[in-house]
């Protein structure tokens, strides 16, 4: 059932509408960092793992981060980003690896 409204709250809901605009929530891209320890088969496993990539992209990921000091594992609001990085951040501790995980803003 509508609610009703007096004439006070309908303009005020009309103000409103007219100043608001929902934007979509900033994107986040999550990047792997390259490190001289950290075997590139466990640097899959986390890409495959967290990331849900088949194993030609993670291997392709992986390459990236070997040859360009980082790789880019995917583009996610905030929360999910910075959640990401720290698990798998907690995950390569567990594992005794240095690998890094950043959650940057993105620029687009």
């Amino acid at each position: 059932m509508p609610q009703i409204y007096t004439a006070d709250q309908e303009e005020l809901l009309q103000e409103i509408n007219r100043h608001v605009e929902a934007k979509p929530p900033a994107m986040y891209v999550v990047l792997l960092l390259n490190d001289d320890y950290t075997p590139i088969d466990f640097v899959e496993d986390v890409l495959q793992r967290f990331f849900k990539k088949d194993a030609d992209e993670a291997s392709k990921i992986t390459m990236q981060v070997h040859q360009q000091g980082q790789g880019l594992c995917g583009m996610f609001p905030k929360d999910i980003a910075e959640s990401k990085a720290l698990q798998v951040e907690s995950f390569s501790r567990q594992h005794n690896h240095p690998l890094q995980c950043l959650a940057e803003r993105s620029e687009s």
